[in-house]
């Protein structure tokens, strides 16, 4: 019986979110361990879902010990203490299972782009503590988000690395498959794996990263072909995350190769990467997007209305929560408002625990009166003066429909339906967790019928086309003020340099 062990710690720091990450975001994503996590991730398309899967396909021969799984939704860096007390957790539960089992492997589910308040190179502090913790022969397999921003140094701790190849990212469940199905090779002395890195020394927007065309469709379509012709074990291109300011925010790329049946393995990979970092470079400017400003894009939305049927949807990307916004800019709703448009129209979505709290405590029917945004900050506008009626109160949970993170549990808080006085064709949804309206399941839990509404207006980015794109005549993206706005030399940088 061989031994693996495999933890999990997902999270994508915005250094310019107002609001800190703590530990009640972990709380209401993920918070598992052994006991719990089967359980959870079970049948979800997550990189965990396929753990779960893959350990039972392999019963009998394997055995999986699940240590702490911890994952936050994008947002602040992480508050002081907060990293540290993950990294204490897993290496105590590391240590206890090797003092009962020798392993054999260990597999780190990992973002890759983590932004601590305490520590400079999160997501390396943590690989070389277990690498510490374990035997110089064992195998290291980890794997990274597709906009991870890697430390070159990482592939001198782990023989495995390899990387989401899809944005949406609907391929988390097939990546730690690819991360596990590797780690046993290597385990059985079938591949001697090693990996390489190397940093594009380029910070990117992820706005035109999608995979199905576009820059990082070619990389893709590249690395596919360089994999099969070289008879490598994997290359990844990473696109890298511009809104987590640390000294390795760049694009990348990791190949990793079989040493085994490769002369001078290392200097090959290397070579290989050096090409990919070249095709990064050549394409720089194809990654960067131009965007109208939100008045242009509700002009261009209305003039799609009036052309034909279906829904619209304008998508603030500035502080979607997937790229570490807050839920509480106002430069779009503001326009909004003042456009009057006379069509049903929903807006997803303010972050405000308390007027959650107050609309509950008032119940369906009653009329409130609010000031909506700018509560966490005022950096990215004012607030909004707002009279409605508490519509819809929900519990805030549900599961998603996918492809994205299919079949995930998914807890936003309690949420209201707010319905304008003043423009009753008008809805927002107010949440008390700052997470992205990217599931069809999170329209059913609101009530929110896109045969009815016309106008869909989300802080949200690519990620909610995996779900919406069929659903809707058109998606318009619009740039505004926020922690994750198109325009980087507009962002407090201190250690990375767009």
């Amino acid at each position: 019986m061989k031994h693996i062990a495999v933890a999990r710690v997902w999270f994508e720091g915005n250094s310019f979110c107002p609001r800190p990450t703590t530990f009640a975001d972990f709380l209401a994503r993920e918070w598992h361990d052994a006991r719990t996590a089967p359980d959870f991730y079970r049948g979800s398309r997550t990189e965990m879902g396929a753990v779960v899967e893959w350990m039972a396909q392999h019963d009998g021969d394997v055995q999986i010990h699940i240590l702490r799984c911890a994952a936050a939704p994008p947002g602040g860096p992480l508050a002081t203490g907060l990293f540290a007390r993950v990294v204490d957790e897993i290496a105590a539960q590391l240590i206890a299972v090797q003092n009962e089992h020798r392993l054999d492997g260990v597999y780190l589910s990992l973002h890759g782009a983590m932004v601590a308040e305490d520590f400079s190179n999160a997501d390396y502090f943590l690989v070389a503590k277990v690498r510490d913790l374990i035997a110089p022969d064992c195998p290291l397999a980890l794997s990274f988000d597709l906009h991870a921003n890697l430390d070159p140094a990482l592939a001198e701790l782990a023989q495995i690395i390899v990387g989401y190849k899809t944005y949406p990212h609907v391929d988390m469940d097939a990546t730690a498959t690819r991360a596990l199905d590797l780690l046993l090779a290597a385990m059985d002395g079938r591949i001697r794996p090693l990996s390489v890195i190397q940093s594009a020394q380029l910070i990117l927007p992820s706005h035109l990263m999608t995979t199905d065309s576009g820059p990082m469709a070619d990389l893709e379509r590249i690395a596919t072909q360089l994999v099969s012709a070289e008879n490598l074990l994997d290359i990844t291109p990473f696109g890298g995350f511009a809104y987590a300011d640390t000294v390795c925010t760049s694009a990348s790329v990791s190949v990793c190769i079989d040493a085994a049946a490769h002369n001078h393995a290392a200097q090959h990979a290397g070579s290989i990467g050096a090409q990919m970092v070249a095709a990064f470079h050549s394409r720089r400017s194809a990654f960067i997007p131009v965007l109208p400003d939100a008045a242009r894009g509700l002009d261009k939305a209305t003039s799609l209305l009036a052309a034909g049927p279906g829904c619209v949807a304008v998508l603030d990307p500035a502080d979607n929560p997937l790229s570490g916004g807050a839920g509480d800019t106002t430069h779009l709703f503001q326009t909004l408002l003042a456009a009057r448009l006379d069509v049903p129209t929903v807006f997803a979505f303010f972050y405000d625990p308390a007027l959650v709290s107050r609309a509950r405590e008032l119940g369906v029917g009653a009329e409130l009166h609010a000031q909506l945004g700018a509560r966490v900050s005022k950096d990215y506008g004012e607030a909004v003066s707002f009279a409605g009626r508490v519509e819809l109160i929900t519990d805030g949970q549900f599961v998603n429909d996918g492809p994205m993170e299919q079949g995930l549990a998914c807890q936003i808080g309690p949420s209201v339906v707010l319905r304008s006085i003043d423009q009753p064709q008008l809805r927002v949804v107010v949440t008390s967790q700052c997470q992205s309206p990217n599931d069809l399941a999170w329209c059913r839990l609101h009530r929110i019928d896109l045969n009815e509404v016309r106008l869909f207006c989300v802080k949200a980015k690519n990620h909610f086309r995996a779900a919406f794109a069929p659903q809707l005549a058109a998606i318009i993206d619009i740039d505004a003020p926020g922690p994750a706005m198109l325009d980087l030399a507009a962002l407090p940088y201190r250690l990375a340099q767009p």
